[in-house]
């Protein structure tokens, strides 16, 4: 990890911000998170891509302004077809429950401002939640510093050209951004912007620590010793 050299400047930095969020039964979360993503003024584009809610998230997401895509349960294909339709220089790939704050936009677009560098994410704290769930913030430096990987909740942000230089989003269930960074690698530098997001401890709460954290190195593992995506997001779903 490293911070970007601002002396090497892409020949047209990039400039709007395009947010894919992607959403299962959202209704709670998405009106404060999509209330957060507007204070940044570089975002131009709100896109949220459905997976077949039965709240009232679909329509919610209409009156807040929002560009209503939908697709098939699963987050890869979700983020996908988001990518797909999005405008911006700038793709940013947000969880429903996750707040971006007012600078976030402006520092992403700062790091791209370096070529070397293709994308990137937050530094992440919960809000709330037990005590065994401090230190997420180091947490983030080692997964960058020692596997070049960015988690879904931490917001992720990447050039749109290169995204589609890649082949998008890959279409997966679960760790889709884990191929994701992996293949964003190839293409660059990945790093982690100097700002800080917030994130529900709600799945912590619903499982609990321990188990939850067991779920996420389980899957973790098997998606590194090669099981299926489809097999990975059972387990992590508890079936």
């Amino acid at each position: 990890m490293r911070a970007p050299d601002r002396a090497t400047s892409a020949i047209n930095p990039p400039q709007t911000i395009s947010v894919v969020i992607p959403t299962l039964n959202e209704a709670k979360e998405l009106p404060e998170t999509i209330r957060r993503a507007r204070l940044n003024p570089e975002v131009t584009e709100l896109i949220v891509v459905d997976g077949g809610s039965h709240d009232d998230t679909v329509a919610l997401a209409g009156r807040l302004g929002s560009r209503v895509l939908l697709a098939a349960r699963s987050r890869g294909a979700q983020l996908r077809l988001g990518a797909q339709h999005a405008g911006g220089d700038v793709v940013l790939f947000l969880h429903a429950d996750t707040w971006l704050p007012p600078e976030a936009g402006q520092v992403a677009l700062a790091c791209l401002r370096d070529e070397r560098i293709v994308g990137g994410g937050f530094w992440k704290v919960f809000r709330g939640g037990s005590w065994l769930m401090r230190g997420s913030r180091a947490r983030c430096a080692l997964r960058l510093f020692c596997g070049s990987l960015i988690l879904g909740d931490q917001g992720i942000f990447v050039r749109r050209d290169v995204l589609e230089r890649i082949g998008g989003v890959p279409d997966m269930p679960l760790m889709e951004e884990f191929e994701l960074c992996r293949r964003l690698k190839r293409s660059g530098d990945l790093v982690l912007a100097p700002a800080t997001v917030s994130t529900s401890p709600r799945r912590f709460e619903k499982l609990g620590v321990w188990r939850t954290y067991w779920r996420m190195g389980r899957v973790t593992l098997g998606y590194w010793l090669g099981e299926s995506p489809e097999r990975l997001r059972r387990v992590y779903e508890g079936q």
